[in-house]
């Protein structure tokens, strides 16, 4: 016997047809603004309008002035004239959903951009979303991988996670994205390319995301060019796919570039709409925005949605308002240093500038021991960097110091990593446990024991040949040489294996003095 036919499409299928159709006039455009007289439609709510010339142009209503109804097209308002019919759309405010999405680009409609088949779908998912009960969400405790060992191994990332990439441009935001979305974990991953450059899209996919991430992706693009309100929308259609995933059961990857680029499209439409403009000129309804975008993401019942998040810093200032804002809504913050760009280190992870509160929740304790080992060396070799630079630091007054320094190199080897290269989270791991150790001394490669300090005296120098440090970390260096560096009365490095006399110096002394 064959099973019983399901009505629940066909039901919602009833509930989305409009027994009545609401119209109205053009009464007014000005600007970016178009004031109409009807139809009845609620803010967020979609209009189509019809030309003279046969040609529709959709629209979004925004506010409402003096018993007017004010929309902003989604599209180019070539040909609009006054008393053109606006007819209201309210199904317009669902976008088709159906696992034949995956391997295709969409618009802002949820149109194929791709020149593929038309997309079959199964079903349709609200744009505005369900708002949850907070209580129902999972706590996060499973870890995802991104294949990238700066972030694995030191910020690591759960499923449900949200996660924050701030830097400004041209510092590999997109080129991490592209890494993370190839290699990561979860079962799919929905992008969202909001206000990007229109050459830069088709790079991302065929470059940075590749065959192999495009397989099991699905791309939303609103280029800069494409108006305010289609670029917000475009940003809800990646939501709801999102959303469509998770309730598979998915783990899904959502990747936002840039939430920047939506509030500046948010600020285009409060200002039209007669918002009074605060900070940087954000109106108000950019910070109403904000979080019912980035808490849609989560843990929950059925799936999860980790959200990485992208913030354009306006003039590298990690204090301006949005990032102020998304800052601390967020889970944790990725910061990314033009000064390592410039350096050629990928990426660009500012490491101690930057957090994932959810370590403790998701990382074991040996790999947050040896997180924090590395990250004690590394502060340590920055709070020197000065004196190490300008041959002032003596090797042996800080041990730890100078594990740093001889383990420098093999801790930025450790953070970089190419682009199209995909490190296993146990290969990862391993890295974080040898270089702990080394940092610890108990392997070879680590830092060397130093003597105690005498009662009354002053430390014993090590094993190693005592002297300044040169801007290599190796003693002796070439700053060792420089006239002032090493003045007289400084105590000869003793042959290995035989202790140098007390040194009568001190630990750091100022360039240039004797």
């Amino acid at each position: 016997m064959s099973d019983a036919l399901s009505l629940e499409p066909y039901l919602a299928a009833v509930e989305r047809i409009e027994p009545v159709r609401w119209t109205g006039q053009v009464t007014e455009v000005t600007g970016l603004l178009v004031e109409s007289r009807g139809p009845s439609v609620a803010i967020g709510d979609f209009c189509e309008i019809q030309t003279s010339a046969g040609r529709r142009i959709r629209a979004q209503a925004i506010g409402f002035r003096n018993g007017r109804v004010l929309s902003m097209p989604l599209e180019e308002t070539d040909g609009l004239q006054l008393g053109d019919p606006v007819c209201a759309r309210s199904q317009e405010a669902r976008v088709e959903v159906g696992p034949g999405l995956l391997g295709r680009v969409i618009d802002g409609f949820g149109k194929p951009l791709d020149s593929g088949p038309p997309i079959e779908a199964t079903g349709a998912y609200s744009l505005a979303g369900v708002a949850g009960n907070p209580l129902d969400r999972e706590h996060i405790t499973q870890p995802l991988v991104t294949g990238i060992r700066a972030v694995d191994s030191l910020l690591p990332c759960g499923k449900g996670q949200r996660i924050g990439i701030f830097g400004g441009s041209g510092v590999g935001k997109s080129t991490l994205l592209g890494s993370m979305s190839r290699h990561n974990s979860a079962d799919v991953t929905v992008i969202g390319m909001i206000g990007e450059r229109n050459r830069e899209v088709r790079g991302f996919l065929e470059k940075e995301l590749g065959p192999e991430g495009r397989r099991r992706s699905v791309v939303v693009c609103a280029t800069s060019e494409r108006p305010a309100p289609l670029r917000v929308r475009a940003c809800f259609v990646a939501l709801a796919v999102a959303e469509y995933f998770r309730d598979q059961g998915a783990s899904v990857l959502l990747v936002m570039d840039s939430v920047t680029r939506l509030a500046m499209a948010q600020r285009e439409i409060g200002l039209a709409a007669g918002e009074p403009p605060s900070q940087k000129g954000y109106t108000p309804s950019v910070f109403n925005l904000l979080p019912r975008v980035l808490e849609r993401a989560g843990n929950f019942k059925k799936g999860s949605i980790t959200g990485f998040f992208t913030v354009l810093v306006d003039g590298d200032d990690f204090n301006e308002p949005i990032c102020d804002a998304v800052r601390g809504i967020l889970d944790g913050h990725i910061i990314l240093s033009r000064q390592l760009a410039g350096q050629g280190h990928y990426p660009a992870i500012d490491i101690l500038h930057s957090v994932s509160r959810l370590v403790s929740a998701i990382a074991s304790p040996e790999q947050k021991e040896a997180g924090r080992k590395l990250r004690a060396a590394l502060a340590a070799y920055r709070d020197a960097e000065d004196l190490i630079q300008l041959g002032a630091y003596v090797a042996g007054s800080n041990p730890a110091l100078d594990a740093s320094i001889r383990l420098r190199p093999e801790l930025l080897d450790f953070l970089r990593q190419d682009h199209m290269t995909h490190c296993p989270i146990d290969e990862t791991l391993s890295r974080l446990r040898v270089l702990s150790a080394k940092l610890d001394g108990s392997v070879p490669g680590g830092a060397p024991g130093v003597p105690a300090v005498a009662s009354g005296g002053s430390r014993s120098a090590p094993s190693a040949p005592a002297g300044p440090v040169g801007p290599g970390g190796s003693p002796g260096g070439a700053a060792a040489a420089t006239p002032g560096a090493n003045p007289a009365g400084t105590s000869r490095a003793a042959p290995a294996g035989i202790p140098a006399p007390p040194s009568r110096t001190p630990a750091v002394r100022p360039p240039g003095k004797t």
